[in-house]
């Protein structure tokens, strides 16, 4: 039975470090801070609908994107692109 529970330990050790090398990994040791900023956009890849998480400190936004037309007045921002590798890109004006 000790055999067991030293493969169990070992097993907990491994997920840890596999869960640190990729928050290292894809920065998302971010998360945690409170004086950190950054977006993130999600695609679903069938669906034209995207998701776009902006993290300001401690407040953290979520907004749905869709292809629905909607009226009103506005301001343009600028325009964005979507390059041939599937990656976006936004100009501002």
């Amino acid at each position: 039975m000790t055999g067991v529970a030293n493969l169990f330990d070992i097993g907990l050790v491994f997920i840890v470090g596999l869960i640190m090398a990729l928050f290292s990994i894809y920065h998302l040791q971010d998360l945690f801070s409170e004086t950190s900023s950054f977006t993130i956009v999600k695609q679903k890849p069938k669906t034209e609908e995207m998701e776009i998480i902006t993290k300001e400190g401690k407040k953290i936004k979520a907004v749905k994107v869709t292809k629905a037309t909607v009226q009103g007045r506005g301001q343009r921002l600028g325009t964005a692109y979507k390059l041939e590798d599937g990656t976006m890109v936004y100009v501002p004006e």
